[in-house]
C-alpha cells in the first residue's frame, strides 16, 4: 500500500530522489480525486517528454529506413548488404506501424520531421564510411571519408517512400 504523503513539497522532492514511488503517489492522488496535492509542473513535464519520446523513436526508425534505401540504392556491392538492408528497412517499417497504430497522430507529425530523420541518415551514412570494413567503398565512391557534402541536402525520399517503397521489388536485382 502506498503511504499518503502529505505536502506537496514533499512530492516534489520525491521527483528526483524516487521517481517511482513520485509517479505512484501522483496516480494514488489522481485516482483519489486530491487534484490540489499533485506535483502537476512535474507531471506536466513527464507528459510532453512522453511525447517526445514517441516522436524521437518515429524520426530514428525512419533515419534507419532512409539510411538503408540510400545504400540500397547508391552503395550496394553484393547480396549480403542487400539482404541485411531489407531486412532493417522492413523490421523499422514495423516498428513506425506499431508507433502509428498506438499514436495515429504520430504519422502527421512524422511527416514534418522528414529533413531531420534525414540529417541523422546522412550522420549515420557518413560513419558508416569510416569503419575500416568500408575503406574499399569509401575509396571507390569518394575517394576520401564523405562529408554532408557528399549527399543530397534535402531528403531524396517522400514520406510514402519512407513507409512503403521497395526498390527491391520493383526491380530484377
Amino acid at each position: 500500500m502506498i503511504m499518503k504523503i502529505i505536502s506537496k513539497e514533499e512530492l516534489k522532492s520525491l521527483y528526483e530522489k524516487d521517481f517511482y514511488k513520485w509517479v505512484l503517489e501522483n496516480v494514488n492522488l489522481l485516482k483519489n480525486k486530491e487534484f490540489d496535492l499533485v506535483d502537476w509542473d512535474n507531471v506536466i513535464e513527464e507528459l510532453e517528454s512522453m511525447g517526445r519520446s514517441e516522436l524521437r523513436s518515429v524520426i530514428s526508425f525512419m533515419a534507419v529506413i532512409l539510411e538503408h534505401l540510400y545504400k540500397y540504392e547508391h552503395f550496394r556491392e553484393n547480396e549480403t548488404m542487400r539482404n541485411s538492408w531489407v531486412r532493417s528497412i522492413l523490421s523499422s517499417r514495423n516498428q513506425i506501424y506499431d508507433l502509428f497504430e498506438e499514436s495515429p497522430s504520430l504519422k502527421n507529425k512524422a511527416k514534418e520531421e522528414i529533413e531531420l530523420a534525414w540529417k541523422s541518415a546522412v550522420r549515420r551514412l557518413i560513419n558508416w564510411f569510416k569503419y575500416p570494413e568500408n575503406k574499399h567503398l569509401t575509396d571507390k565512391y569518394f575517394g576520401r571519408k564523405p562529408t554532408e557534402k557528399y549527399f543530397p541536402e534535402k531528403c531524396p525520399y517522400t514520406f510514402n517512400q519512407i513507409i512503403e517503397y521497395e526498390p527491391w521489388e520493383e526491380k530484377n536485382v
